[in-house]
């Protein structure tokens, strides 16, 4: 399961699976350039960008002249910035794939540099390696990858990821496993195209490098010495991976990614002001200083969460008419071809679940202004009331918001991971006057819970359950949120119960499953 914070420049991240990349398609580049080529498999040979000014284009052959490489613009200005950053390296170790992602490889990432960086001794920073993508953002300019939209809004996704793995003594070379995890995250942003951005965080349930290692999450931050890159194909930043373990990541999503990492900063073995990852870390930042753990459930108190909605296994059912009509649009039935969402409706549930800071950062909830610049927004006055309104949803016109359809009863039904975390939708961001989503891994379903206070939901006192196609959204009152959190107050232990589970509020008309896997797994049985 994968989560999304709420940020004003952030997208709706939906399911990311944890697949590697097959070393057969690797291969990695030495630090001599192409005549010291490491080779993990037996490879072409190309034209190496990183270093177009020091090398003969081996595609003209032993016997023609020996033009250099032409660097493509957008590598070229990411790889500036590397070489800002390390001068003294120039020709950095490389790993990239045989068959680039345009020519129909599998692997988006054309290459992932690996840096030494001796770290600060002065700030306590120990030396780690540095890995730089280049592949999220457009590096050619000529849509071979993404589509050109010229250099004023972002490149391509408008980011590069970065890692710092702390260095072992006596480790001479870097590992490449942090590439493979890269090539897995940068999948999943091609596939669902939705980016990443600071705060967010991925759960990944298995070592980041296949060990035995705590580690096994991620959160996502600004790479502290990588500013930010203007390129002829637009604006590229820096986002960094930092691993965490298991309570850090629950922390994170009971209140909040940024603050979690402010606090991972503050501990020098679990990261430190540059978030350097540690993979023998054998202790949370709790367990290291008991005292964090009061800061994190004062947090909660006071903000609430900022996780506005994670991808999951979910499923929801109109009770209110039998499954033989034809009109039902009820979202998924399972066993049956669930409706697909329209193009508006996606881009409204990417747009409600991309707002956060802006509303988080203050303690009035902001209004969302629909005049942005450069990802930021303009001052307006503050309310009160958050808001499903988005950019796109403004535009709908009357007649298709006939569309929208009232509900008497649903059913719900999530796995066990998903179910867990609907006391922290609950508490965290309805009763705090917010909204939370779930978003379907397996079709378009998605389901919002709303609170009354929450603008722009199609959802209302007098009609609570309200679909649009796929998209349900209940709208809970107050009273009725505390109920629930007694009533599911077992979620927090689910442990302790056996599946499948049922919840059901007869006088609400409104019932909740808790169901393994399976049945999401294999709709059909």
């Amino acid at each position: 399961m994968h989560y999304f914070q709420e940020s004003s420049d952030c997208r709706a991240m939906f399911d990311i699976l944890s697949s590697h990349i097959d070393e057969s398609a690797m291969f990695i580049k030495g630090p001599m350039g192409m005549d010291s080529l490491e080779f993990i498999t037996g490879v072409r040979v190309d034209c190496d960008p990183l270093t177009y000014g020091q090398l003969q284009c081996p595609c003209q052959g032993h016997n023609a002249p020996s033009p250099v490489c032409p660097p493509p613009p957008g590598l070229h200005g990411i790889y500036g910035e590397c070489r800002r950053l390390y001068p003294e390296q120039p020709n950095p170790l490389q790993v990239t794939a045989i068959l680039k992602y345009w020519l129909g490889g599998p692997d988006p990432l054309d290459y992932v540099s690996m840096y030494r960086n001796l770290g600060s001794p002065a700030l306590d920073v120990p030396e780690h390696w540095h890995y730089v993508s280049f592949g999220l953002s457009d590096l050619y300019g000529d849509n071979r990858v993404h589509e050109f939209t010229g250099p004023d809004g972002p490149s391509g996704f408008g980011f590069e990821l970065t890692f710092r793995l702390k260095r072992e003594t006596g480790e001479s070379a870097p590992p490449t496993w942090p590439a493979e995890l890269m090539q897995g995250l940068a999948r999943y942003v091609f596939q669902s195209e939705n980016t990443f951005c600071s705060g967010d965080h991925v759960s990944w349930h298995s070592p980041l490098d296949n060990s035995e290692s705590r580690i096994q999450h991620m959160l996502l931050t600004e790479d502290p010495q990588m500013q930010p890159v203007q390129t002829p194909f637009g604006v590229v930043t820096f986002l960094q991976i930092v691993g965490v373990c298991t309570e850090e990541l629950h922390a994170a999503q009971q209140w909040n990614g940024q603050g979690i990492l402010e606090l991972l900063r503050t501990v020098p073995v679990a990261g430190g002001p540059w978030l350097i990852t540690d993979m023998r870390r054998g202790e949370t930042i709790f367990e290291i200083d008991p005292h964090l753990q009061d800061r994190v459930d004062k947090g909660i108190e006071t903000d609430g969460s900022n996780l506005s909605g994670v991808s999951a296994k979910c499923a929801w059912d109109d009770l209110s008419r039998p499954p033989e009509d034809d009109e039902d649009s009820r979202s998924i039935c399972i066993g049956t071809h669930p409706r697909r969402l329209s193009g508006k409706d996606t881009e409204q549930i990417r747009e409600t679940l991309r707002r956060g800071l802006e509303i988080n950062s203050k303690p009035v909830l902001p209004p969302i202004n629909t005049q942005r610049q450069n990802g930021l927004n303009n001052d307006r006055a503050p309310s009160r009331k958050d808001s499903l309104e988005s950019e796109s949803s403004a535009t709908i016109i009357p007649h298709e918001l006939i569309r929208t359809r009232q509900l008497e009863s649903v059913h719900l039904k999530f796995n066990q991971e998903s179910g867990a975390l609907i006391p922290l939708c609950l508490r965290g961001r309805l009763l705090h006057g917010r909204h939370f989503t779930y978003k379907s891994i397996t079709g378009d379903t998605a389901i919002t819970f709303v609170s009354t206070g929450v603008e722009g939901a199609f959802a209302t006192e007098e009609h609570p359950y309200a679909a649009h196609g796929p998209w349900l959204q209940i709208l809970l009152t107050e009273e009725f949120v505390e109920r629930m959190l007694e009533d599911l107050e077992d979620l927090n232990s689910p442990e302790e119960f056996k599946l499948p589970k049922e919840y059901s509020w007869p006088e609400k008309k409104l019932k909740v499953s808790i169901l393994p896997d399976a049945v999401f797994d294999n709709p059909l049985h």
